[in-house]
């Protein structure tokens, strides 16, 4: 097939022997199958910026750090460097988001290094050593429905533990390889810590894959798990290896509002009185 533009460099530096075939092209890169010596991997290839359709970029990469100052600048501008850094940056989020939460003990594809715009990963497949297929395009029993989506809730737990959200997951960017079920797809990813959005973006991943699984396994419909996984991680008792229930109970209390105003304006007194008594001991 004739070489991408963009791993044509691969090859000429010797990363890349061949580009076998296209696998599938989706909102933001094409994914292509390639050899590099004996090994048979996938070349994920962003697309520019101006061509990629995912939406609301913005929203996904606040509160992510530039540690360079010229570059953190440059992108604030807009200029044309900093555009270029903007991207490298998003390209460079995934394999950093990758290997992290590689390391956490979630399944995600092994990565081999991100070069201008080219992520060479692990292929993933199936038993048959085929090319595995999508969540959402294989069906399943109930029971294998039930263990499959305590997988992916385990997976998430893992994830924010170490302070990363997927952002966009769903049946669409779960594999389901020959060891079982593989995230795929992070340039997205948010920090957990430090995006305004991560509580909405987690419960909407855990969300999406408790709507999925809840087809082939009706009783997940009614769990909690979103709301369970984030209250244990608000109140610092999120671990790896938490046990989920699916179980939540909403708090029905309501603040007592004049009981807070009492507070705060005795507080403001006592406040107001320590100043008063420092000013006479001056």
């Amino acid at each position: 097939m004739k070489i991408p533009k963009r791993i044509q460099p691969l090859i000429d530096d010797g990363l890349v022997d061949e580009v076998i075939r296209s696998i599938m092209s989706g909102k933001e890169a094409t994914l292509y199958v390639v050899r590099c010596g004996a090994s048979i991997k996938c070349a994920k290839v962003y697309k520019e910026a101006n061509k990629r359709s995912f939406k609301k970029s913005a929203q996904y990469q606040e509160g992510r750090k530039v540690r360079n100052t010229r570059r953190a600048r440059a992108m604030e501008k807009g200029s044309k460097y900093g555009r270029q850094q903007q991207e490298e940056t998003w390209q460079n989020a995934e394999l950093d988001s990758l290997r992290k939460v590689n390391d956490s003990g979630v399944r995600v594809p092994e990565t081999f290094g991100c070069f201008d715009g080219v992520l060479l990963m692990e292929l993933i497949t199936d038993p048959e050593n085929q090319v595995a297929p999508r969540l959402g395009d294989v069906s399943m029993s109930n029971k294998e429905a039930l263990l499959g989506h305590s997988v992916l809730m385990g997976f998430i737990v893992r994830m924010l533990c170490v302070g990363i959200i997927h952002g966009d997951l769903s049946e669409f960017n779960v594999l389901i390889g020959k060891d079982g079920p593989v995230i795929i797809d992070l340039p997205q990813a948010v920090d957990a810590s430090s995006n305004n959005n991560a509580e909405m973006m987690l419960k909407r991943d855990v969300n999406n894959m408790t709507r999925y699984y809840s087809n082939y396994a009706p009783e997940l419909s009614d769990t909690k798990y979103a709301e369970e996984i984030w209250s244990l991680y608000e109140d610092g008792e999120l671990h790896p290896n938490a046990v989920l229930s699916g179980a939540f109970k909403e708090c029905s209390e309501l603040a007592n509002v004049d009981t807070v105003m009492q507070e705060i304006k005795a507080a403001l007194a006592e406040e107001e009185a320590r100043l008063a008594r420092a000013q006479e001991a001056d």
